[in-house]
This record gives structure tokens, C-alpha cells and sequence, in this order.
């Protein structure tokens, strides 16, 4: 796994999609996340404070259906309702901190990338390198990590700072170990929220001399 040297000022934070229904209350509501939200708040002010942008996605869709394609053959939230345009539960958590800077972005995919502004705000702010943060650590959060590395980008991704549910027959456990062990093999550098707001503070103070 690379141990990228970044500079806070060309770096990013995604936080992906930490919404009301998959935060908790609702049947697609991530094992654990009420408990990242405070580590994603963590990674988010120290981008801030050493010159970087903080965006935050939301996933929504048209309640006529025009907009979820394929997608919504699968997607339960979709089909309940719950990620439409406009429905609380679709909205940003309460608990999650937003600064007047920040950039708040619908999605109407998995990825970020996808049928979106990103990538021309990345380019256009000079991002050499994004943190990934948000639910679900499987779906929303590792297609973006996947986007971004394709697009040449350094992607931290921030260990405990994502988070996902149980599927049938995998826990969530599980799949946030083998999510985290694939994206370290070849898409991304993989770390605690700790350590990635050390990380920011310490190379911030590098490029600063």
C-alpha cells in the first residue's frame, strides 16, 4: 500500500452520501452510522483548516423515475422511496457539520464522478488528492474511490470512517475489511481518521516551510 505525501491545499474531502436513511431509522441505515459521523466532522475541519475543500454528495433521484435507470432494479432505498428528491430521509444528517465553503453536490449514481459536477470543481480548485469518507463503504464510497483513482487522483480512504450494513450471508465487519483490503492492494491508501487528520497537519506544516 502507497503512503502518499500530499498537500493539504490540492486536497479534497468526499464525504459520500451521509444521509438521514442510511445514517439510522430506516431499513438501509449503515450498522454503524451515527459513529462515523463525528470522525468524518474530525477529517472535515482539518481539510478546512489547512486550505483544502470539503464536498458532501447526496444520492437522490426523480420521484417519476427518470433518473435511476438500471440502478433502481436494485436499489432498495430507491425502491421504498426513500432516495427521492425532496423526501427528508434523502436529506444531509443533522449531525454533520457544514461550513459555508463547502460544496454540497447531488448524485444520481453510485460514484461521485458519474452525471456530475466533480470532476470540473476538482480540476477547476487544482485536487491532486481525495479523502473518502461516508456510507456505504461497499457501494457509494468504493465506486468513488474506484473513480477517482481512474481519473489519476490519490485517494486516502478513511478506514473507520466509513461504514456499511449486514447483507445475507457477509456481515458488515466483513465487508468493510475486504473493501478496505482491495482498495489498499491497488486503488487507494487506507487509514484511520486519525491518522489522515495527522497526516494533514504534519504535511501541511511541510509545504509551509
Amino acid at each position: 500500500m502507497p503512503d502518499f505525501t500530499i498537500d493539504p491545499r490540492t486536497t479534497a474531502l468526499l464525504n459520500v452520501d451521509v444521509q438521514n436513511c442510511f445514517v439510522e431509522n430506516s431499513p438501509v441505515a449503515a450498522k454503524h452510522g451515527p459513529d462515523i459521523i463525528p470522525l468524518v466532522n474530525d477529517i472535515a475541519e482539518a481539510v478546512r483548516r489547512n486550505g483544502g475543500l470539503v464536498v458532501h454528495t447526496l444520492h437522490v433521484v426523480r420521484p417519476d423515475g427518470s433518473t435511476t435507470g438500471v440502478m433502481g432494479e436494485f436499489n432498495a432505498a430507491i425502491k421504498a422511496g426513500l432516495l427521492f428528491k425532496g423526501n427528508p430521509a434523502a436529506e444531509l444528517h443533522k449531525d454533520v457539520v457544514v461550513a459555508p465553503a463547502d460544496v454540497i453536490m447531488d448524485k444520481p449514481r453510485y460514484g461521485a464522478f458519474y452525471g456530475t459536477e466533480l470532476d470540473v470543481i476538482l480540476k477547476n480548485r487544482g485536487i491532486e488528492t481525495v479523502i473518502v469518507t461516508g456510507i456505504t463503504t461497499n457501494v457509494c464510497c468504493e465506486t468513488t474511490a474506484r473513480e477517482a483513482n481512474m481519473r489519476d487522483l490519490q485517494v486516502l480512504f478513511a478506514s473507520d470512517a466509513t461504514a456499511t450494513f449486514d447483507l445475507p450471508e457477509v456481515t458488515a465487519e466483513q465487508i468493510q475489511q475486504s473493501v478496505c483490503a482491495t482498495l489498499a492492494m491497488a486503488f487507494a491508501q487506507v487509514a484511520t481518521a486519525a491518522t489522515i487528520v495527522d497526516k494533514l497537519s504534519l504535511q501541511r506544516s511541510a509545504v509551509s516551510v
